[in-house]
């Protein structure tokens, strides 16, 4: 995010990346190929637009502030393969065609974009290369413990840390280190997309328990997938990869029809 933006629309967090060799090479490892789309979302001066573009990709610049967006205007009015919008990226419509991502996001809304474009399976984008505050790229990436929003992306993404970025790469230096984190479409999703709902549902209530999951599951089923998967009979939310929360959420998706069967041919008797 190269380039001078007015202060009152300044994201907050933003840094921008010091060399071009640097924003050429991330798009180069980001395996952009010609004629992708591909989001910049907080293109600022165009230092990764520039780079996107010379690799033939079809590039949606956007940026929040004003000023920043005019000069993106004048650098790139004249290259068809750059469409400039002056948008805030935690809100602006997303393509309704396959696209990437190739940005360098401002660390204090990271999170908040992250969430629009990892979240929702029906969003159809095919990998995300974005820099990030190191600790953010590190927590969702880890195997354990697992986090709730790792988990929930996981499902429809595999997520990569995939290197160190050095806050001597940004003006002005950032005070934290930053990384790339990779998420690319699973070619056979962990959980099927239009369960996404049930899925979160299931995620978000064993990982507010705090409580083994035999405590929020059906005891039996959990002691039964444990032993089939791997994991602690006694585990909490966290100690499963998103693999084993995968499969657990299909047999408990399973087993609900069972039970609800069940239930209803007891109350049937009981009325006899």
């Amino acid at each position: 995010m190269a380039g001078r933006a007015s202060p009152q629309a300044r994201p907050r967090g933003r840094h921008a990346l010091r060399s071009r060799a640097f924003a050429d090479e991330l798009v180069r490892d980001a395996g952009v190929q010609p004629g992708t789309l591909v989001l910049d979302l907080g293109a600022g001066g165009g230092i990764l637009t520039r780079a996107l573009a010379d690799a033939d990709a079809r590039v949606r610049a956007v940026e929040l502030d004003t000023a920043a967006a005019l000069q993106l205007r004048t650098r790139f009015g004249a290259d068809p393969r750059v469409e400039v919008v002056e948008a805030d990226a935690t809100l602006v419509a997303l393509p309704d065609e396959p696209f990437a991502v190739v940005a360098n996001l401002p660390f204090a809304v990271g999170t908040a974009v992250l969430r629009r474009l990892l979240g929702d399976p029906r969003v159809p984008l095919l990998q995300l290369d974005a820099i990030v505050e190191w600790g953010l790229a590190a927590k969702r990436t880890a195997v354990w413990p697992s986090t709730l929003l790792g988990c929930t992306w996981g499902a429809w993404y595999e997520l990569e840390l995939v290197r160190r970025v050095p806050r001597a790469c940004f003006a002005p230096p950032p005070s934290v280190e930053a990384a790339v984190l990779r998420a690319r479409r699973r070619p056979e999703p962990l959980v099927p997309p239009d369960h996404a709902s049930a899925y979160g549902a299931l995620l978000r209530r064993a990982f507010a328990a705090q409580a083994p999951l035999d405590r929020i599951l059906p005891r039996g089923l959990v002691h039964e997938a444990a032993h089939v998967l791997g994991f602690d009979p006694h585990a909490s939310a966290r100690d499963l990869d998103v693999r084993q929360w995968g499969r657990l959420y299909a047999e408990v998706r399973s087993a609900t029809p069972r039970r609800r069967a069940g239930g209803a041919r007891r109350r049937r008797g009981s009325r006899r």
